[in-house]
C-alpha cells in the first residue's frame, strides 16, 4: 500500500463542486500528466479541449442531459480521438496516410490513447484533492459538439471530464467482485457460477442504494443493466464516425 494506490482505491465520481476555478498550474499539471500516459507506437492520437466559456459549458450540459455539474465545476475537459495532425503529417511528408487512418484499427488506437490519457489526468487531479466526473453524455449529440468546439475531420469528441473542488462526496459504489473480473489463463465460462456471483453482487448493490445518504432507491446492478441495455441509444454515432473520416472502408 502506498499513496498512489490509496488514491486509486479511494476513487468515486463527484457531481457537486464549489465555484473555485482550477489554476493555470493545476490545468497544466493535469494535461502534462495525461500526456505521460502510454500511447500506441508513440502515435499520440488524442487532443484535450478545455472549455471555459460559460455559454459553451451550458450548451454541453444541455447536450449531456441537463447535467448541472457539466457547467458548474472548476474546469471542463473534452477528450478527443484525434488523427487530424497525422493527416497534416501526410501532407508534410507527401505520405499516403488516408487509407491507414480510415481503418478500424486506427479508430481503436485513438480511442484507447485518449482513454489512457484521461485516466492519468484523473489520478493527477485526485492526487491534488480535486474531484472528477466522466461525462459520456456529450456523445448524445456528437454533431452538435463538433459544431460547438469547431472540430475538424478526424477528431471525435469521446467524453468530457468535469474537475473541481468537491462540494459534496457520495459514498463509494461497490465494484464487481474480484473473481468476477479477473480470469487466470482462460475466460471463466461457467454461466451458473457467474450468475451466482452476480446475484451476490446484486445484494451488495441493493444494500448500498438502500443505505446511502441521498437518492436512496430499491435497485440492483443487473436490474439497471438489463433496463439500460434493452434500449439502444446514440444510434447516430456510426454516421458521425463516417462524417469525421472513420469507417469509410465499410
Amino acid at each position: 500500500m502506498n499513496q498512489v494506490i490509496e488514491t486509486l482505491l479511494n476513487h468515486r465520481s463527484v457531481r457537486s463542486f464549489t465555484d473555485e476555478r482550477l489554476t493555470d498550474e493545476q490545468i497544466r499539471l493535469i494535461v502534462e500528466s495525461a500526456q505521460r500516459a502510454s500511447t500506441s507506437s508513440f502515435i499520440q492520437a488524442y487532443s484535450i479541449i478545455g472549455v471555459t466559456d460559460p455559454d459553451k459549458k451550458a450548451r454541453l450540459a444541455e447536450i449531456a442531459g441537463n447535467q448541472a455539474y457539466v457547467a458548474e465545476n472548476g474546469h471542463f475537459f473534452v477528450f478527443c480521438a484525434d488523427f487530424y495532425r497525422h493527416e497534416l503529417i501526410g501532407e508534410l511528408h507527401d505520405a499516403a496516410v488516408t487509407a491507414t487512418l480510415e481503418t478500424d484499427e486506427k479508430l481503436l488506437v485513438a480511442v484507447i490513447d485518449a482513454a489512457l490519457a484521461s485516466q492519468n489526468a484523473v489520478i493527477a487531479a485526485e492526487s491534488m484533492g480535486l474531484g472528477i466526473c466522466y461525462i459520456g453524455g456529450i456523445r448524445n449529440d456528437m454533431f452538435a459538439v463538433k459544431e460547438l468546439l469547431g472540430l475538424p475531420e478526424r477528431v471525435l469528441p469521446l467524453f468530457g471530464l468535469a474537475v473541481g473542488v468537491p462540494d459534496h462526496v457520495e459514498d463509494q459504489k461497490p465494484r464487481l467482485p474480484f473473481e468476477h473480473v479477473y480470469h487466470e489463463n482462460t475466460y471463466e465460462l461457467e454461466a451458473d457460477e457467474l450468475k451466482r456471483q452476480l446475484s451476490r453482487y446484486d445484494e451488495t448493490i441493493h444494500d448500498y442504494y438502500a443505505a446511502r445518504g441521498s437518492n436512496q432507491r430499491n435497485d440492483t446492478w443487473t436490474g439497471q443493466m438489463g433496463r439500460m441495455l434493452s434500449k439502444p441509444t446514440r444510434l447516430d454515432v456510426k454516421d458521425f464516425l463516417k462524417t469525421q473520416g472513420y469507417l469509410k472502408q465499410r
